[in-house]
């Protein structure tokens, strides 16, 4: 796997106390799981989901793709158990629920600490409060071990008092202040769910405009929502084919000492190179997920 890209199109959500979707899971070509112990999981059922998780994510029968489990929040009768026992899960992340300030990532963090959680272990959080995205830049420097944003569209929405719309400009906002303080710190993030899991097309027209907002991925509520997620947040063809244009042009350029590059009529400067460069990243490294 790439050091610097790490495939996250498509991160799919699965319920926590059900032990044949988790098995399902293992065939699924999502590039990243999120076993949920939050949502998906009704009260009485939530101790058993807890070891339902644990003991898939310890058997590391997933491949390469990128294993997280969501806890419940950490006000909850079983959020600081649940961090507790996913500190040593062997799971790659733990998504933690509304997060809204840098002091719920501390704790969270001080939780995985003192249980004996690798380094490795990465936060998540998710972005689904009006609080949490006025406070995003406070949360997005607030440990390096937060890796990635969440939003949460749904809370969001509801919180809002807004409405799901096909062009969710009730959402841009929001949207763009949990971007803008995830690319100010360096943090991959992933777009909302998308509710309607018979409507592929009005999901694919949603993932292009995740893709055109700069999201990294898309989290997913079906299985159904994988592949065409997967091909939306994959450079295209065409972008691949320029890609590599531009990086040999830019590397002819400079072994002979030339200061301007042109490719196709265009002139490229070190900011089309570097995008280059991680699009031609990306795909090498889906190709190696793929192969696992």
């Amino acid at each position: 796997m790439s050091k610097t890209v790490r495939p996250r199109r498509s991160a799919l959500y699965m319920p926590g106390a059900n032990t044949r979707a988790l098995e399902k899971a293992r065939t699924l070509p999502a590039d990243a799981l999120i076993f949920d112990l939050e949502d998906a999981v009704a009260p009485d059922a939530k101790e058993a989901a807890r070891a339902n998780v644990v003991a898939a994510a310890r058997s590391k029968g997933y491949g390469r793709r990128e294993i997280v489990i969501r806890c419940n929040g950490l006000a909850t009768p079983w959020g600081k158990a649940d961090a507790v026992a996913i500190a040593t899960s062997g799971a790659d992340a733990i998504l933690v629920p509304k997060v809204e300030s840098a002091a719920d990532v501390a704790q969270v963090v001080a939780l995985l600490d003192a249980a004996g959680a690798p380094a490795s272990m990465a936060v998540w959080a998710m972005m689904e409060t009006p609080k949490g995205i006025l406070r995003a830049e406070e949360i997005a420097g607030s440990h390096p071990r937060l890796a990635l944003f969440v939003m949460g569209t749904n809370d969001l929405v509801k919180d809002m008092r807004a409405r799901h719309t096909p062009m969710r400009l009730p959402m841009v906002a929001a949207l763009g202040l949990g971007m803008l303080a995830a690319r100010a710190y360096g943090l991959t993030i992933l777009d909302g769910v998308y509710n309607d899991i018979q409507d592929i097309e009005g999901f694919r027209a949603v993932c292009q405009q995740g893709l055109e907002m700069g999201f990294d991925g898309k989290t997913l509520i079906h299985p159904g929502q994988v592949e065409p997620c997967n091909e939306v947040f994959a450079p295209s063809a065409a972008e691949l084919e320029m890609a590599g244009k531009i990086v040999t042009a830019f590397k002819t350029a400079q072994a002979e000492g030339k200061g301007v590059v042109t490719v196709d009529g265009r002139m490229i400067e070190n900011l089309h190179v570097e995008q280059a460069e991680r699009a031609l990243a990306l795909v090498a490294a889906i190709k190696e997920l793929q192969a696992a």
